[in-house]
């Protein structure tokens, strides 16, 4: 039921009403959501543009899909290009830090964030290669050559995500936390030459999204929060399916979407999902 302003319960219910789709009793406080995080958040090129045009961020991302099932009073501070750092920082020197948008009133909070810490999308590009097999050389190669440089970034990162879940949990002390993982961006073998990256690089890039998503649902538990997993959401959906298939965009874009980004089909998937996982756990945690 999309706009519809439901009043914040006391207890643990609130989100199970507004699953219930039951009409508000009385104009109270709405339920007061803000999200966190970076453009797996923020949606960057897809329609509509947030008037903010320095975060390249969407109106139609999936915390706006999210807070309109539920009802709720959005400050979408998420932002493209963000790092940790930003969230007490002021990215792009202008932008007040995303934890400002936090307050003791804060009922909800969602935060996808990392990928730019460990510089994946970076990692991805430099994956790239129009020719097969052997002509060029394997990032995956590359990144193991000495070790694992890539699990070796996400480890350096998660003290600072640690850092950020306890900064969160004192600004909105009252706030559910729920973390979102990133998605299914490349299938088993990838898909060369439709999207150029060997099938063992496809596999290694994918691989490390798929621990950086588990590494952050270890964490968000271990902080008392929750964790939604894209992956098996967005499977099947990966950059090499067919333009009306797909929630990501490959390198040359078929739909409105940054490269390597969620599409405003991905976005609305992933909305309805973290909204689905949410509220299923209020109902869960009434008729448990």
């Amino acid at each position: 039921m999309v706009g519809l302003r439901l009043p914040v319960v006391a207890g643990a219910g609130v989100l199970a009403l507004v699953s219930s789709g039951l009409p508000a009793v009385a104009q109270q406080d709405v339920l007061e959501y803000v999200a966190m995080g970076d453009s797996a958040a923020a949606g960057p090129l897809v329609p509509h543009p947030d008037p903010n045009l320095l975060c390249f961020r969407s109106t139609k991302n999936y915390p706006q899909v999210a807070a309109a099932r539920w009802g709720a009073e959005l400050v979408d501070v998420t932002c493209s290009g963000a790092e940790t750092e930003d969230f007490a920082g002021r990215q792009h020197v202008v932008l007040p830090p995303q934890y400002d948008a936090l307050s003791e009133t804060t009922d909800l909070v969602t935060v996808t964030i990392g990928g730019n810490d460990v510089d994946l999308v970076q990692a991805a590009v430099s994956c790239l290669n129009a020719l097969p097999e052997p002509v060029g050389s394997s990032c995956a190669d590359r990144f193991t050559a000495a070790g694992d440089e890539l699990s070796e970034r996400i480890d350096a990162f998660l003290p600072d995500f640690d850092a950020a879940l306890d900064e969160i949990a004192h600004r909105a002390p009252d706030a559910r936390v729920v973390v979102v993982g990133y998605g299914t961006y490349l299938p088993p073998g990838g898909c060369h030459p439709k999207q150029p990256m060997w099938a063992r690089d496809a596999d290694h890039v994918q691989s490390k999204v798929d621990e950086l998503s588990a590494r952050l649902g270890e964490r968000a538990r271990a902080h008392g929060a929750e964790f939604v997993d894209l992956g098996p959401v967005s499977e099947g959906h990966d950059v090499c399916r067919p333009p009306e298939q797909k929630y990501f965009e490959g390198l040359v874009p078929t739909s409105w979407a940054a490269p390597l980004h969620p599409n405003a089909r991905g976005m609305e998937a992933f909305g309805h999902a973290v909204a689905d996982a949410v509220s299923g756990a209020e109902e869960r945690v009434e008729t448990g």
